[in-house]
């Protein structure tokens, strides 16, 4: 299979309101005419129905995939802890994107330290649940070590590659390498501030240096520099081009 490189922003609501994208009948479409990928961060939030996750997948083109962020209740509410139910609620939940469900991205609390067994276990029920790519961005410096490494490679998770990074090790893709994700929330100010591009050239070398699939989120949605930094990372890759005016 070949690598492919997907770009795109934390939600698709950026793409309201803004000339950059194409035609379409909801902020959904016109927002595919323009990335290859989006990030479901609502997911986080509130659960979705099936249908809302078919009908997602319905309305975009072959070629898009979407992530889903794992709900709170289960990362930030139970930490790991007893979430076999609503682990097993929420995949049947994104199972109805089908074809174009692409990684489950599970977003740890930064309080929560690194405990193999807790975290052995999570990732042991999870896959028996899906086999979909799974990457994992945890926000405490405990999990930054070999022996974390080693039991996401164990489970076939993917360490997050963040901007900001809360420790140097944090900033680099680790874990299971069959799925490079990184998650860029702007810098110097989070969510806020615009990559410069210097900083999109350098990221744009470094995905050419791997061989798997790999996906690039930008979260500095808050004054909308997520659409700018996608769709210039985007020039550095011409098969991942969409005509602005089409949508299939």
């Amino acid at each position: 299979m070949t690598r492919q490189v997907f770009i795109g922003c934390a939600g698709w609501s950026v793409a309201s309101g803004r000339p950059e994208f194409g035609e379409g009948t909801s902020v959904l479409e016109r927002y595919a005419t323009r990335f290859t990928a989006v990030e479901i961060n609502s997911s986080f939030y509130r659960p979705h129905r099936p249908a809302t996750y078919a009908k997602w997948a319905a309305s975009v083109p072959d070629g898009f995939r979407f992530s889903v962020k794992v709900p709170k209740a289960i990362t930030h509410t139970a930490k790991l802890r007893d979430v076999q139910t609503p682990l097993t609620e929420f995949i049947e939940q994104v199972s109805h994107l089908g074809g174009k469900l692409g990684p489950l991205l599970v977003q740890l609390p930064p309080s929560l330290r690194f405990d193999p067994h807790l975290a052995g276990d999570f990732f042991a029920a999870l896959r028996q649940l899906t086999p979909a790519p799974v990457v994992c961005e945890p926000r405490h410096a405990s999990w930054f070590t070999p022996e974390a490494d080693t039991l996401l490679n164990t489970h076939q998770i993917a360490q997050v590659a963040a901007d900001p990074a809360i420790v140097p090790q944090a900033a680099r893709p680790s874990g299971s390498m069959d799925t490079v994700y990184y998650r860029w929330h702007g810098s110097p100010r989070r969510y806020y501030s615009a990559y410069t591009p210097e900083a999109l050239q350098r990221l744009a070398q470094e995905i050419k240096a791997f061989e798997g699939d790999v996906w690039v989120i930008f979260d500095n949605t808050a004054a909308g520099e997520a659409v700018g930094n996608g769709l210039e990372l985007n020039g550095y890759f011409p098969s991942n081009q969409v005509h602005k005016d089409s949508i299939y």
